[in-house]
């Protein structure tokens, strides 16, 4: 059961947000499981473009349920005169803005960081953009994939025959990360100090710093690192290898002493540890071919039960090459009660997992997902507006 808000660390406070696909509603989602009042403003005649990316979760998108639980909804036609006068009012109760438009929306609605101090000294507003709202490229737009390739990460994955994605947001999760740990950051600021400082993160900038391993090595080793599918492109042995019943399963060694248990205790050659050609981890990288060869052979004579028991008995860190089913069964998620049902709309409840930050003494809040615009005629009330003042915003399409 979710906490109630008043009992949490974020109770009281405000956010309101213009917000879709990914990155600024991971940001905000994480507030609201802290227990701020996210209000999510969203298009009327639809909402959020990221509500119709797939309708696998009971017609639901598996992206919106992931990232908008405990969320209240409202939908504006901002373009309106109508829509801009409840827009303010919001921004005038609340204590965060979080926006993700469009390169140069927010400017043309009044709604970048300098028109907003003006208006409203103590809110916090936040921007997530794709390259950042200044230099040459700040009128581009970016999705995750587009970064993915500007940054360079697209060319580490894959293997020798093909580069390829992350397999998730991982641009989009990372600018998400930032802002929110930003807001964070400003919120206790402006407690301490009484000054609102906004907050700005860049797709392309938040996984550039994740790419500062790789560039470090690129630009001081004269190439970057491999592509080498489950292979570490730095480390060896460290991937993935073929059981004898076809499972994969992934090993790590970090050390000289788990090398030599390796070659000991699972591979039964104890003088290969002290073999100039992999006695060091980098003479074991420049001879990867030879040593990966010697792993799967012994690999290819176990079946995966065996090799993971041998490993462990070894001291050697392993892994299971999972699919999502086998992660969705994992027994560390059950075993340390990780799921959570979360109702979206249409009632039926679904599981969702707990964020994975735990705090003690606090649950973190796991509310229903909105439908587009269900707390619109709730917040208007709240905003002192009479029953025909809505019906007539209504019937101008204003919400």
């Amino acid at each position: 059961m979710s906490e109630r808000p008043e009992a949490m660390p974020l109770s009281g406070i405000t956010v309101v947000s213009i917000e879709q696909a990914v990155a600024a509603p991971f940001a905000t989602r994480q507030l609201a499981d802290l227990g701020a009042r996210v209000i999510k403003v969203e298009r009327p005649g639809g909402g959020d473009f990221a509500r119709r990316y797939d309708t696998t979760v009971h017609g639901e998108s598996s992206y919106f349920v992931w990232l908008n639980r405990s969320k209240e909804s409202v939908t504006l036609d901002l373009k309106a005169d109508a829509g801009r006068t409840v827009l303010d009012q919001l921004l005038g109760g609340a204590d965060v803005f979080v926006q993700n438009l469009a390169p140069g929306a927010a400017a043309r609605l009044g709604l970048g960081a300098e028109a907003l101090a003006e208006r409203f000294p103590a809110l916090i507003p936040c921007t997530v953009s794709g390259y950042g709202t200044s230099g040459p490229w700040a009128d581009r737009k970016a999705y995750d994939l587009l970064v993915q390739c500007q940054t360079g990460l697209v060319s580490l994955t894959g293997d020798e025959h093909a580069s390829a994605r992350v397999g998730v947001s991982v641009a989009d999760i990372a600018a998400g990360m930032y802002a929110y740990s930003g807001i964070l950051t400003a919120l206790f600021t402006r407690a301490t100090t009484g000054v609102a400082r906004a907050v700005e993160v860049s797709l392309f900038e938040a996984l550039a710093e994740w790419m500062s391993q790789p560039a470090y090595y690129t630009r001081f080793g004269g190439t970057q690192p491999p592509r080498l599918g489950t292979q570490h492109a730095t480390i060896a042995p460290y991937g993935a290898y073929t059981c004898a019943d076809g499972k994969d399963v992934l090993l790590s060694i970090q050390n000289e002493r788990e090398w030599a248990a390796l070659c000991d205790r699972f591979l039964g050659l104890p003088g290969l540890a002290a073999d100039p050609r992999f006695a060091t981890g980098a003479a074991r990288v420049g001879h990867r071919a030879e040593l990966n060869a010697i792993v799967a052979e012994r690999f290819g004579e176990l079946g995966s039960d065996e090799v993971v028991k041998l490993l462990g008995e070894a001291g050697i860190a392993h892994a299971d090459v999972n699919d999502v089913g086998e992660f969705l069964a994992h027994p560390v998620l059950s075993e340390r009660g990780r799921w959570r049902d979360v109702r979206i709309p249409g009632g039926v409840e679904v599981p969702a997992l707990l964020p994975p930050v735990d705090l003690a003494g606090t649950a973190p809040r796991m509310d229903p997902v909105p439908a587009a615009g269900e707390h619109t005629e709730t917040l208007l009330a709240e905003l002192g507006y009479a029953r025909a003042d809505i019906d007539r915003l209504r019937a101008d399409s204003v919400i």
